[in-house]
């Protein structure tokens, strides 16, 4: 007996189904190739463990590899173990030694002899106790504000600019910038210096050809304190322009040009469009770039060194240069360590209050 299709009527061998005919091509095709995967794939019987594939494809994820041996993971761990003997010989045993030495009483005999003493936290008694400590805390804080705040207000100015520049101009920007950058700060104080030197300053000579303020062509900056500040916030400030202004920039191109769009369709102006739309977006990225300027800012040494000394009469004198005046010119070694661990202490805060933030607002490490 042929089977008989809906209307009774027995089907033929080469006639058509009307129902499958009127179906979707591509679901028939898909119903076909269905069909071909359940005849192909092997059915697990009751009281039958699975075949060595199928064992190796669950534990991989993998079809037809094997799983891999606990022996091999050990082999990342051989890789990595190069990098890591050289970061523990030059950054965690220095860092350890240097925590060692504030509790003893090394100086100068000891460079000779080689004989200290343990003194506990006497050196952090005597530092503590010790006015020209505090002082130069005070100078190292309000002098890293001004330098971040110019450093952070150029940066996003320059950034805006390079957003209204054309390819041309805005890669010749881009350019200078990166040279001033790459500069060695060495370098760059010491002809900082020269065009501030008394005598034949380049400075000096266009402050007074510019008549406003006097004849300045004899003008030491280095020896008066208002001077030196001035001089030293320029170099540090023109030394790290460029890395910020480039890095704002970076993240003004990732903006959606939708978003300040819409803010001038509802009225708003320049102004108001940066300050609700583009600053908002940029949080994460000025937030990076803050605590990285108030980090290297903070141990602003060779700029100070190179410029003024830590003058004139420790005028300028920071905590660091304190710390290596301590540590290097009285030859008071324990009690430079002592300075150095206080020093890292305070930006260990700095990045643990930066890292919290940035997890927070759900960036990643």
């Amino acid at each position: 007996m042929r089977p008989a299709d809906g209307a009774g009527r027995p089907r033929t061998p080469g006639a058509r189904d009307l129902l499958t005919e009127d179906r979707d091509p591509a679901e028939r095709k898909s119903e076909r190739k269905s069909a071909r995967t359940s005849k192909r794939k092997p059915r697990h019987e009751p009281g039958r463990e699975p075949d060595a594939e199928a064992s190796a494809t669950a534990r991989t994820g993998r079809p037809g590899e094997r799983p891999v041996k606990p022996r091999r993971q050990w082999a990342v761990v051989w890789l990595l173990t190069p990098a890591g003997l050289v970061m523990a010989a030059f950054s965690v045993a220095p860092v350890l030694f240097l925590i060692f030495t504030s509790f003893t009483d090394y100086n100068q005999r000891t460079l000779f002899t080689g004989e200290f003493n343990m003194v506990g936290t006497q050196q952090y008694a005597d530092m503590f106790s010790d006015p020209e400590f505090w002082k130069s805390l005070v100078r190292s804080v309000l002098f890293t504000v001004a330098m971040v705040a110019g450093s952070i207000v150029i940066g996003m100015g320059v950034a805006q600019l390079l957003t209204r520049l054309r390819t041309a101009m805005r890669m010749t920007v881009t350019v200078v910038l990166i040279f001033a950058w790459a500069m060695p700060n060495v370098a760059s104080s010491l002809v900082w210096k020269w065009l501030f030197q008394p005598g034949y300053g380049v400075v000096n000579w266009l402050l007074t050809q510019v008549h406003v303020f006097g004849d300045m062509t004899n003008t030491d900056w280095g020896q008066n304190a208002s001077l030196a500040y001035v001089s030293i916030w320029l170099l540090v400030v023109w030394q790290a322009v460029p890395f910020i202004a480039l890095t704002l920039y970076a993240g003004l191109t990732q903006m959606p040009v939708e978003l300040p769009e819409a803010a001038r369709l509802d009225g708003a102006g320049e102004w108001r469009v940066w300050w609700s739309v583009t600053l908002p977006f940029l949080r994460p990225t000025l937030l990076l770039v803050t605590i990285m300027s108030v980090i290297w800012d903070f141990n602003v040494f060779n700029q100070i060194w190179l410029v003024s000394a830590g003058g004139p009469d420790s005028a300028t004198s920071t905590l660091g240069i304190f710390a290596y005046k301590t540590a290097f010119v009285s030859f008071r070694i324990g009690q430079g360590a002592a300075l150095s661990v206080i020093t890292t202490a305070i930006l260990l805060g700095i990045t643990a209050v930066y890292i919290r933030n940035l997890l927070r607002s759900g960036e990643d490490l």
